[in-house]
């Protein structure tokens, strides 16, 4: 199944259903740092490119006749900051993203976003457009941390099949009953007990243990402030920690230890935080594939019989 990776960033979904055993034709993203990380662990093709436009995107994709395109769309302006971010620019990407499944004729579509995103009016038109264009609709939230990714990260997914019921794929069974933590990942690869996690506010606690699974992975990373107090919740003494570095963050997306990143610091950092986790993305990927495979080999016994 040939697929096409919209909003590819650094390449965490990509990475993931290669992983899976999908083929991934394309990667594009409005991001040039992103598109340079992206073909230096990809060996296909990627490309700059703005996403808003429909007829810009189509264009660029018609060439390799995907079967499906997938998308881990922007969530800066679906943050729990409030309902006007929700309702941001960035939110109709994820109608655009509708349209450009359906003048592809593609049989598959994947939206991966923060839980959040199902809260817009963006979103629930392009589930009205896609249910019009007659595509069957599944849609579910997954926590990172029961599919091999050492964090708490919940993700709103929604999967559509063209000429298909709504519900017709069900989520992927966790790997696990309880949440991985960063030691059952790391193992000794990790040379600290506890780390400084940049809290969103100062009312929250910023040291965590390994021995639990990491906050969700933001896209900055800042080093301890001076004379920050300490916080009740706080694992360890905070003049004792440190921050994870950037590539530690990076493995805690379940990136490849070996994966090349491109541009700035602070580019780099935003596109960690980003990405979907590429053992989530995996896991997505099987189910889908696996409903593929039994779906194509009913068909044929039908035709057979």
């Amino acid at each position: 199944m040939k697929v096409a990776d919209l909003f590819c960033g650094a390449g965490g979904l990509t990475t993931g259903l290669v992983a899976a055993g999908l083929d991934v034709v394309i990667g594009l993203d409005h991001s040039a740092a992103a598109i340079e990380t992206y073909r230096a662990s990809h060996h296909h093709n990627a490309y700059k490119l703005d996403l808003s436009s429909v007829d810009a995107a189509v264009a660029a994709l018609n060439p390799y006749q995907p079967n499906m395109i997938v998308g881990g769309l922007p969530c800066e302006d679906f943050s729990s900051a409030g309902v006007a971010r929700r309702e941001g620019e960035r939110a109709d990407l994820t109608y655009a993203f509708a349209r450009i499944g359906i003048d592809l004729d593609c049989q598959y579509l994947l939206i991966v976003n923060v839980a959040q995103a199902t809260c817009t009016k963006a979103y629930d038109a392009a589930m009205a457009r896609l249910r019009a264009a007659g595509y069957g609709l599944s849609v579910f939230v997954l926590d990172a941390a029961f599919y091999g990714v050492p964090q708490r990260r919940k993700r709103s997914v929604l999967v559509a099949k063209r000429d298909a019921n709504d519900n017709w794929l069900m989520p992927p069974a966790p790997l696990s009953d309880a949440p991985m933590t960063v030691r059952e990942y790391f193992g000794p690869d990790l040379d600290v007990e506890h780390y400084y996690r940049h809290p969103r506010s100062y009312a929250r606690r910023a040291v965590f243990s390994v021995d639990e699974p990491s906050a969700t992975i933001r896209g900055v990373n800042r080093p301890v402030p001076r004379n920050l107090a300490p916080h009740p919740g706080d694992t360890a003494d905070i003049r004792t920690v440190r921050a994870l570095t950037t590539s530690e963050r990076a493995r805690m997306q379940t990136f490849p230890e070996d994966y090349e990143w491109r541009g700035s610091k602070t580019a780099v950092e935003q596109m960690i935080g980003n990405a979907v986790p590429c053992a989530l993305a995996a896991e997505i990927g099987r189910a889908i594939l696996e409903h593929h495979r039994s779906a194509e080999l009913i068909q044929s016994t039908q035709l057979g019989a």
